[in-house]
């Protein structure tokens, strides 16, 4: 969700009139926004399904803010994977593109929920696998919507 840093500032009116967000300021509102839509479905879990159990709202905005990190950290390797693979010719580097992708896409999943485990303990259960690859989409979906909306929303 958050803007590139390459994005032009954005004028945001308020209060002390018009003002233009630098790029950090935008990156900033953006990664904060998708902490809270991380909230928001995390807590959403935790009152429909039985099988996600956060003991405070505390704790689950440190879940959030946590599972927000790792996936950028994720993305942030899958296309460094992805660049790396583009830029050999070859059957076997397109193989290796994809096959790392699925790794890391897959893969990491159990690590972050380790993560949160050994972070978190017993405060925190995200219900196994299972549970918390349907949380993790269930927020990449979430945080794809509120971004459609978002640029949708954009003046042309």
């Amino acid at each position: 969700m958050p803007l590139d840093s390459k994005d032009p500032p954005v004028n945001i009116p308020g209060i002390a009139g018009n003002k233009f967000l630098n790029n950090r300021q935008t990156m900033f509102l953006g990664y904060m926004l998708c902490v809270l839509v991380d909230l928001v479905v995390l807590n959403l879990f935790v009152e429909f399904w039985d099988k996600v159990i956060i003991d405070s709202f505390l704790l689950s905005l440190l879940t959030a803010a946590l599972l927000q990190l790792l996936l950028k950290v994720v993305l942030r390797l899958e296309h460094k994977s992805t660049a790396f693979f583009n830029a050999r010719p070859g059957g076997f580097n397109k193989f290796m593109r994809w096959f790392a992708a699925w790794v890391l896409v897959f893969g990491s999943k159990f690590v972050m929920l380790g993560l949160v485990d050994y972070i978190f303990g017993d405060h925190v259960e995200l219900g196994g696998i299972v549970a918390f690859y349907v949380v993790i989409f269930s927020i990449i979906i979430a945080e794809y919507v509120i971004t459609k909306i978002y640029y949708q929303l954009a003046d042309d």
